[in-house]
């Protein structure tokens, strides 16, 4: 069965996380010579994802952006960088500006051209992906942007996925759904998609009941995969 529409999700997968700790910490680390940008980068996502989790299995939602500023307020005390409020609100600023990666405005071309609908299935929120998206110049790429604040759960809650199916009136089996996050991949195989993974960390594969239908180290082969799906 042919797929009808490609699905990304977004942080991570297609924005760049480490950017805005990249730029505003780099003085941080010239100074110390140490990578402290990237235990803040690191530190954030962790705590941002276990947030999301955590109030997903207790149905105590809130927007992504919430979960983002506690999120980076966690990530700052434990690199005792927590009384730097204009720190804070430097790397707040960044994150609604997050880099593209490279490849990326070139994939979404290609998909564009196959013709196959390229849209965004994420948890954040849809003030925060819109900022993100006419920061990097890809909208015109994107046919749709869908965000769990339409359901009021966050990832990998199946309803999140069922957004897809809902909006383009197909089967799982239809649509072929991107993430960089092994879990994010695996809860998608096992709801019904077809699930690629681009392990971008060369991470082993997670120990869950679905593994991902196809791994990449990036998403330079998307365009590819799907023309032959």
């Amino acid at each position: 069965m042919p797929i009808k529409v490609c699905a990304f999700d977004a942080y991570g997968t297609l924005f760049d996380l480490s950017s805005a700790a990249r730029i505003a910490l780099e003085d941080y680390d010239k100074k110390s010579g140490m990578n402290i940008s990237r235990t803040v980068a690191e530190n954030w996502r962790l705590k941002q994802l276990q947030y999301t989790w955590i109030r997903a299995i207790t149905g105590e939602h809130t927007d992504f952006w919430n979960v983002t500023c506690e999120s980076l307020d966690w990530a700052l005390e434990k690199s005792n960088l927590h009384n730097d409020g204009q720190l804070r609100s430097r790397l707040l600023e960044l994150y609604k500006e997050l880099e593209v990666y490279p490849e990326v405005p070139e994939i979404l071309a290609k998909l564009k051209e196959l013709p196959l609908p390229a849209v965004i299935l994420s948890n954040g929120s849809p003030a925060m992906l819109q900022s993100a998206i006419d920061a990097s110049g890809i909208g015109d790429y994107l046919e749709m942007q869908l965000s769990v604040e339409e359901v009021g759960i966050f990832k990998p809650a199946s309803r999140v996925y069922e957004l897809v199916l809902k909006h383009y009136n197909c089967q799982a089996e239809e649509v072929l759904f991107v993430s960089s996050n092994g879990w994010d991949a695996a809860a998608a195989k096992g709801f019904g998609f077809l699930s690629a993974w681009a392990n971008r960390l060369n991470d082993p594969v997670d120990r869950f009941p679905w593994t991902p239908d196809f791994i990449l180290s990036s998403l330079v082969k998307i365009p590819s995969l799907a023309k032959k799906l």
